[in-house]
């Protein structure tokens, strides 16, 4: 088990020293906007609005990405505090391009807002407008990433709470 967690350890190192060698200024300004769209203000902002609608199919939505918002962060805090990782050491030569929400790094809680909001919001929209915000969803963990101050496995694991939470609230919650 060790060694497994040894080899996971150095492939995670590998891909995100792979993403930030990718790195070019305009990619950084968009990476810079569009990981916000994983934080606090905009996702509680955003979840708020959808409850409050006049229109019950998206005020529906908008409780789903509350329950999934929720209970992702609950276990997003929980993991944080309980295994204490810390954030990524970057390369010489590199900077994180923003500044990082605490020092621990283990799960991704943008990652895990972005897709616990984007996940009932694909399902419920027409057309092609779906897989576009989960796209979307993505390039916000994958931010993380780019931007120096989170492992893709950190990510992973955030997007993997989303999906739980998700699927819990479906299954549990009519």
């Amino acid at each position: 088990m060790l060694e497994l967690i040894k080899r996971i350890k150095l492939i995670d190192e590998r891909v995100f020293e792979a993403m930030l060698d990718r790195r070019h200024p305009s990619a950084d300004r968009l990476m810079r906007m569009l990981t916000h769209l994983g934080g606090a203000p905009f996702a509680i902002l955003f979840v708020g609005l959808m409850m409050a609608s006049q229109a019950p199919p998206l005020a529906a939505v908008g409780r789903e990405a509350a329950f999934a918002l929720v209970a992702s962060h609950a276990f997003v805090q929980l993991l944080k505090r309980g295994i204490a990782r810390r954030r990524p050491k970057l390369p010489m030569g590199f900077v994180p391009l923003v500044k990082a929400p605490d020092r621990f790094s283990f799960p991704s809680g943008h990652a895990a807002a972005a897709l616990s909001i984007g996940l009932p919001l694909a399902e419920n929209l027409p057309g092609r407008l779906g897989p576009i915000v989960l796209a979307l969803a993505a390039v916000v963990g994958l931010s993380r990433c780019y931007l120096g101050i989170h492992y893709p496995c950190d990510v992973f694991v955030g997007w993997v709470l989303a999906a739980a939470a998700h699927v819990f609230d479906i299954v549990a919650l009519p």
